[in-house]
């Protein structure tokens, strides 16, 4: 109860700063006053670019998305799993892909909702990935850092698979390091076999390196987890080994070495509900920068990945259903009406694992104007194709030779979420259809 107090309490004092710094906004320009407002939330990789290389179609379609003076026409954000650098260096290399301006308010990563968990900022925390993990960690908000190469230089003896990076001759005496609480996880590591056995290390000796193996202390410190991709796209024919299969590998050591399931205390990134709620807060401030007076009312997700870009926005089109029932049971309610004999199996219907949710349950917000409806739109320059063939329909048949569950562990498999809104072969085939859908002139 207490950490969804907490967390309630974070993400109110989020959303008054992101609508704060959208009333501050100078710009009075309004396309659109017209209650079919809508926001458009673009994936990256397999969308707009593969590795390093612009998609073709993505460079037309933005010069459509801006005016002549290259402000956007519609609220527009960058939704991406990715996370081994920070905002500002992802909208500028956004900027010059797609040669129009991104900002960073406009750029979400998989770990931008991390800056809610305050509960953890004043906690000693181990992080893992690539790039500047520690600078996006203190950007974040959390204030005590300790790095898996800080882990190697303090305890030399514990990083051994690869021989060269053994010590030799000499073994320098360790150096102890504080206490570790959590351990966060940002994105695939550079050497895997070096992170998952310090993080093993970490989650048996309760965070004190300096103590021996245990595995009656559990559950073990908490651990929170962004991005879980099991593949992405870039470049090559096929699709690339994502941060989720990581998570694989650690949950699997785990378990064989305790006996026992590696808890979560958050997974973060597409799909969970917390992601697609942050990325719904960017909206309503681009929307506000832009002079729109009314609320967005549907949103668009454009994404290449059923389990991550498909299966995000549905669930978080079943949230904002269910937010809406809610909100429809109270108003019943108050005006005195009578219970609902299908009430129950509606709520059934809606209920999300705290997993799904991103680790805390949030209570639907009944006062606030949310989006009528999230919908789903596939491209198939990414990780799907259309050559591909469809999920099964039956959840008891999900692993076979030809259908394997690429989902997370902790999420379940739902086929009618998997299941997209539309189907088309690019991002601007995508937004044309959005822009017809609403009736809206593109050009």
């Amino acid at each position: 109860m207490q950490r969804l107090r907490c967390f309630k309490s974070c993400w109110q004092l989020l959303r008054s700063s992101c609508e704060g710094a959208a009333k501050r906004a100078t710009s009075s320009r309004c396309y659109s006053h017209d209650p079919s407002s809508f926001g458009l939330l673009f994936d990256i990789d397999g969308v707009l670019v593969r590795g390093r290389t612009p998609i073709p179609a993505a460079k037309q379609c933005f010069r459509n998305l801006v005016d002549c003076h290259g402000k956007y026409k519609v609220p527009v954000v960058f939704v991406t799993n990715a996370g081994n650098c920070m905002r500002q260096t992802k909208a500028e290399h956004l900027s010059q892909l797609l040669e129009v301006e991104v900002s960073p308010d406009q750029v979400m990563l998989s770990h931008s909702p991390l800056r809610i968990f305050t509960q953890f900022h004043k906690k000693c925390v181990l992080v893992s990935g690539q790039g500047p993990v520690e600078e996006v960690a203190h950007n974040l908000g959390f204030e005590d850092v300790v790095t898996i190469d800080m882990i190697r230089e303090a305890y030399p003896v514990l990083d051994v698979v690869d021989h060269n990076r053994r010590p030799k001759d000499f073994i320098p005496p360790n150096k102890d390091l504080r206490p570790i609480d959590a351990i966060i996880l940002f994105g695939e590591p550079i050497r895997w076999e070096t992170n998952l056995q310090l993080i093993i290390d970490v989650l048996l000796t309760n965070g004190n390196l300096g103590n021996t193996w245990s595995s009656t202390q559990y559950p073990h410190i908490p651990v929170l987890a962004c991005n879980m991709d099991l593949l992405w796209m870039a470049e090559a024919k096929n699709p690339r080994f994502g941060h989720g299969m990581f998570l694989v590998c650690l949950e699997n050591l785990y378990k064989k070495v305790t006996g026992y399931d590696l808890k979560y205390e958050a997974l973060i990134g597409k799909p969970s509900v917390v992601t697609y709620n942050y990325a719904e807060l960017l909206i309503r401030q681009q929307a506000e920068k832009l002079g729109w007076n009314t609320p967005v009312k549907t949103l668009y997700a454009i994404g290449d990945n059923p389990m991550a870009d498909i299966y995000g926005a549905n669930l978080y089109n079943r949230y904002l259903q269910a937010s809406k029932h809610t909100k429809a049971k109270v108003q019943a309610k108050s005006c005195g009406g009578g219970a609902d004999p299908t009430a129950q199996s509606v709520d059934d219907h809606h209920k999300m694992t705290s997993a799904e949710m991103g680790g805390a349950t949030v209570a639907y917000k009944l006062g606030e104007d949310l989006p009528e409806a999230c919908s789903s739109i596939l491209v198939c320059t990414g990780v799907y194709s259309r050559d591909q063939q469809e999920l099964p329909s039956d959840p008891a048949q999900t692993v076979t030779e030809q259908h394997i569950f690429h989902g997370h562990r902790d999420f379940r498999f739902d086929p009618t979420l998997t299941q997209p809104s539309f189907v088309v072969q690019d991002v601007k085939e995508a937004v044309e259809l959005v822009f017809q859908q609403e009736g809206w002139p593109l050009e």
